[in-house]
């Protein structure tokens, strides 16, 4: 009789309250390694401006730069290091964001869901940030650059994200398990895509039996046709747009069924014996 009633809210005014849930969140996960929120952002240009000159240099040294893709060579380089840094760096994210047993989640309206996306938007964020900014310097400073086809390459990146955003999704999911070896696991598998995503190779250049070895990846299916949005004489003729999205979906519902599976198992004292 004296309890107190909870007031219902309209599915709208719902959304609208996530929605700001989410983006407080993701303001949090940007000043989460660095304090000066500004500091973050360049540090992450400086982080992609070095992997940029790195394989620049690699490139020159190792003298592959002639089975690079006719056009700006240092744009080539890019497309394979700005898609490799979404793909890797929405991983590293999401199987890092706040889980279900973290302090985090003793906070009424916080849940993995909010923990998730947030993680992954801060993520984006970063990315597309520091390509903006060093395709403008690059542009403006070294030699004027031109994308054939702009907004589909966005899409690109934008697919890269996603797709690690779902892989990151099962490493997050399954991490509450076994933290140390999913932990391990996440690390290996980005480190093993700075090789096995193939933006060191062009596609149609490659031979069979070594194309093999990438075409299992996501991520070089996304690099290749991102060169082709990119490059007006390139067309990929052995990769598909369609295969990452598909790869994508079912890592989402396998990353989910995991979710949900742990959510009625786990418990704050899985930790306490750690």
């Amino acid at each position: 009789m004296f309890r107190p009633q909870a007031t219902r809210l309209s599915h709208m005014r719902t959304g609208f309250e996530l929605l700001e849930l989410i983006y407080h969140s993701t303001a949090r996960a940007l000043r989460k390694n660095y304090s000066n929120a500004v500091l973050g952002l360049v540090m992450e240009v400086v982080n992609a401006a070095l992997m940029v000159t790195v394989f620049v240099a690699m490139f020159h040294i190792l003298g592959l730069r002639r089975v690079a893709i006719r056009g700006d060579f240092v744009l080539y380089v890019m497309s394979g290091v700005f898609m490799f840094r979404a793909h890797a760096a929405a991983i590293g994210a999401v199987s890092g964001a706040d889980g279900q047993a973290s302090a985090m989640m003793m906070h009424a309206p916080m849940n993995p869901i909010v923990a998730v996306t947030s993680a992954a938007l801060a993520s984006l964020y970063r990315q597309i940030f520091s390509g903006a900014i060093i395709l403008l310097f690059y542009h403006t400073l070294f030699e004027p650059i031109t994308i054939r086809d702009p907004v589909p390459a966005l899409g690109m990146v934008l697919l890269a994200w996603w797709t690690g955003a779902a892989i990151g999704l099962i490493f997050y999911s399954a991490t509450p398990w076994q933290p140390e070896f999913f932990g391990v696991a996440s690390k290996i598998y980005q480190r093993v895509n700075m090789i096995a995503s193939g933006k060191m190779v062009v596609a149609n250049m490659t031979a069979a039996p070594l194309r093999a070895l990438f075409d299992w990846n996501p991520l070089f299916h996304i690099i290749d046709q991102t060169r082709g949005f990119i490059f007006l004489n390139y067309n990929p003729h052995f990769t598909s747009m369609v295969y990452p999205i598909k790869v994508g979906m079912v890592c989402v519902v396998i990353g989910l069924m995991i979710e949900f599976f742990t959510r009625g198992h786990i418990s704050a004292s899985w930790g306490k014996r750690r």
